[in-house]
């Protein structure tokens, strides 16, 4: 099963460019962020012409997340435990049957910038609530993956130039602190588990040439309960996305799992 997480950024163009996409990687799920999208005018037709089932939590104009799967998906939710008051869409969950069922959560983390402020605040109360939403799924003791935009630098090795990000809310001390909260659930973060190289990123900036200048990040995350753990075959970043035609900022990252 090949899951892949993509922030399509998504304006009009890039939507309709993500069947090619789709076509060239072949993921069996893809969890997306950034729809940008209302449920309704999202062009899920675009994707089930593709075999894709499509799932959307949309928000107008800002946030947004969707998984399409070519397997079939039970127990849809849509947001986190105590998302009532929340407006903001950030969370879709699914399982997905293929020869195992698997869990998969996709999330758009908030930014949390600037810093300090509610912003910030707003971050560390939402990675609080998914740490409980995580506690709760990893006691079924079944493969369960959460992937997508983390908004998290974890370690100094994922930023080109990690001494401009240290006042920044993806590189703060807390910010990290609380990811290696999740980790330490017992959760394994899918691509240091295949690869330990600097200078892999999936996220380049538009602004001073940051592509060019290879001068990206690294905040798209896939993190595994140990029984997803046993079954990773590998996890790449398809960086080449990033030199096509108006692209996201951000480049899909996928895992290859056993199942």
């Amino acid at each position: 099963m090949k899951i892949a997480t993509f922030n399509i950024n998504g304006i009009k163009a890039r939507i309709e460019a993500l069947p090619a996409w789709l076509a060239a990687a072949q993921p069996d799920v893809a969890c997306l962020q950034e729809i940008k999208s209302v449920d309704e005018a999202f062009p899920r037709e675009l994707f089930e012409a593709m075999g894709y089932r499509v799932e959307t939590h949309g928000q107008k104009s800002f946030n947004g997340v969707a998984i399409l799967s070519k397997l079939p998906l039970e127990d849809v939710v849509r947001g986190l435990p105590g998302d009532a008051a929340d407006e903001q869409a950030r969370w879709i969950e699914a399982t997905v049957i293929g020869q195992r069922a698997v869990r998969v959560c996709g999330l758009y983390l908030p930014n949390g910038n600037p810093v300090p402020g509610p912003k910030y605040d707003y971050k560390l109360a939402w990675m609080a609530r998914m740490q409980a939403r995580v506690e709760t799924l990893l006691q079924l003791e079944e493969p369960l993956v959460c992937c997508g935009d983390y908004n998290v630098i974890p370690q100094a090795e994922d930023a080109a130039k990690p001494e401009l990000w240290l006042e920044d809310a993806l590189y703060l001390p807390q910010t990290r602190a609380a990811f290696r909260r999740l980790l330490n659930l017992g959760l394994t973060e899918a691509f240091r588990a295949c690869n330990q190289a600097a200078g892999q990123y999936s996220f380049w900036d538009y602004q001073a040439g940051a592509w060019e200048r290879n001068n990206g990040i690294r905040i798209d995350h896939h993190l595994l309960s140990p029984q997803a753990a046993d079954l990773l075959r590998d996890c790449q970043i398809d960086k080449q996305v990033r030199a096509g035609e108006k692209p996201s900022d951000h480049v899909p990252v996928w895992i290859e799992l056993d199942a």
